[in-house]
């Protein structure tokens, strides 16, 4: 990357707190947070399912999903099965979904840089069952919803669970 030429002399000049990668890693600030939202993606929707899935314990999930419902990244949606009290699930807002491009580029980057050749998993398109990926281009493709991608195993991970 290059800055243009007023941006060159970086001591004159500064974000500061508006820098957007920063507010995005302020958002995303921990492991909880982002695996949370790792889980919205995977459809993941009720809180004993993060609690289980993230594998933490309840009050840091409850904060995660605090923390992204005031950033407007998931909403709660209320339900109740029969005879049951009323609860909430938590569901991606449209905010939350545009966040899919930056959960699968650090997916890839994790495949390509720390796993040793095998990535667990896949991204494919659930019509045309193309792996996706993502990258840098000037075009403006239309990207994918959640919705409309299937997740495999890949055949050759190593590391499968054992029953």
């Amino acid at each position: 990357m290059e800055f243009e030429e007023r941006l060159r002399d970086r001591d004159n000049w500064s974000i500061g707190d508006g820098c957007s990668a920063q507010r995005v890693l302020n958002l995303l600030s921990t492991k909880t947070v982002f695996l949370v939202v790792r889980e919205c993606f995977y459809g993941t929707t009720r809180f004993e399912d993060f609690t289980a899935r993230v594998g933490t314990s309840a009050p840091a999930v409850s904060r995660a999903l605090k923390q992204l419902e005031a950033a407007r990244i998931i909403a709660r949606v209320p339900y109740r099965e029969p005879g049951m009290r009323a609860r909430d699930e938590y569901r991606l807002t449209e905010a939350g979904e545009d966040l899919l491009p930056v959960f699968l580029s650090l997916m890839q980057w994790g495949d390509k840089h720390l796993q040793d050749g095998c990535p667990p998993l896949s991204f494919v398109e659930r019509e045309t069952d193309r792996p996706l990926g993502v990258r840098v281009t000037s075009e403006r493709p239309r990207e994918p919803r959640s919705d409309e991608i299937r997740i495999r195993l890949n055949p050759t991970w190593p590391h499968e669970k054992r029953e």
